[in-house]
């Protein structure tokens, strides 16, 4: 087997351009329980951009705004909505994984840069992905800050309780009709990733519409990006939704993973988080497709979470509506009992149910 040209630890981070980013963290500490760890702005000598950084057990967002209009962040922002520009990956060498990928083909977005304060080093680059997302490298080994040099240390508020969430599961692409298999082949020669598994649009389509998907994933498995673009359908596809509202290809939605889905979701759904739902017939069929599982089942039905099996073992599931007034980006809640896929014997429900949003927003 082929040594791993890039070896990557796990997600460091996930940046959001936003509107506006001290709202947008309180959204984050009261309706998903993150804490505010750090932050930058004009207080800590950044002069055109505030960054509040958020944490949850091992998941870590940044949300940052521009304070003058006319820079990369505004424009962002005015074009595609509030949206994740940045997944940022751990590694131990961030030039090497700068060179390795650059060398395959990979469009350079800055190359390898030291930061540097009281409490060490920290070595940055990054490369582009599909629109204008970027993978950003961290390493982080020399550094014992609460971020990055240049933000400072936030106390966390003690009203903020978690909801249970533990880690980014996997991070999902929309990008244009075609241009799958395009991101599938950067992530394999590129970066080195494995094609985990293929949707066509006879595993998710509904009457409506449908759409394509390739799960690509690090050697290590603990990246994992599903690539979804449209499939032709008698109507408008979610994934062209997502591309006419946020101008383009991007982040589609964030799979969170927690150990105990029916506290996590009891507790978003209490702080205001609002999720798609299913009829209560999707669960008549449940015991004959999935078969055993350890949790109550009218408990599940109760929250509308969505149950499915593979070789391994089963998984539970549920969806947000979007977290934003353009239909854009949304969050996925996961709990895997034993089980590696990704919902298959849902994606029928799901995508209905998603529809019904569409057409609430005469977008179908």
């Amino acid at each position: 087997m082929a040594a791993d040209f890039l070896p990557i630890n796990g997600t460091d981070h996930i940046e959001f351009y936003v509107g506006n980013a001290k709202q947008a963290a309180l959204y984050y500490q009261h309706c998903f329980g993150f804490q505010v760890v750090a932050y930058a702005g004009p207080e800590t000598g950044v002069r055109d951009r505030a960054s509040y950084v958020l944490q949850q057990d091992k998941i870590r967002f940044v949300l940052t705004t521009a304070l003058q209009p006319g820079s990369e962040i505004s424009l962002h922002v005015a074009q595609h909505g509030d949206g994740v520009k940045v997944l940022a990956l751990w590694v131990d060498d961030a030039a090497k994984s700068f060179a390795e990928t650059v060398a395959r083909g990979a469009h350079p977005a800055f190359p390898p840069k030291k930061l540097n304060d009281e409490f060490g080093e920290v070595v940055i680059s990054a490369i582009h992905t599909y629109g204008e997302t970027l993978h950003t490298f961290v390493e982080r080994r020399n550094y014992r800050g609460p971020f990055l040099p240049g933000y400072k240390a936030v106390d966390p508020n003690p009203e903020i309780k978690s909801t249970g969430l533990k880690y980014v599961d996997h991070c999902v692409g929309n990008v244009e009709l075609g241009k799958m298999n395009h991101w599938v082949d950067f992530y394999e020669q590129v970066m080195g990733f494995n094609l985990l598994i293929t949707f066509d649009d006879n595993d998710i389509s509904t009457e409506y519409s449908s759409l394509m998907s390739k799960v690509v994933a690090n050697g290590n498995g603990y990246i994992k990006f599903p690539i979804n673009e449209p499939a032709s359908g008698k109507k408008k596809s979610q994934i062209e939704e997502y591309l006419d509202f946020y101008k383009g290809p991007g982040v589609q939605h964030i799979a969170i993973a927690t150990d105990d889905i029916l506290f996590t979701v009891g507790e978003l759904r209490r702080r205001g988080v609002e999720f798609l739902r299913v009829p209560d017939s999707y669960y008549e069929d449940v015991p004959a497709r999935v078969g055993k599982i350890q949790e109550d089942l009218r408990e599940l039905k109760k929250q509308n979470i969505l149950i499915d099996r593979d070789e391994e073992g089963y998984l539970l599931q549920i969806f947000s509506k979007p977290i934003l007034d353009r239909p854009t980006l949304f969050f996925e809640i996961i709990e895997r009992n034993g089980a590696k896929s990704f919902g298959k014997g849902n994606f029928k429900a799901l995508f209905e149910s998603i529809e019904r949003e569409q057409a609430l927003r005469g977008n179908l």
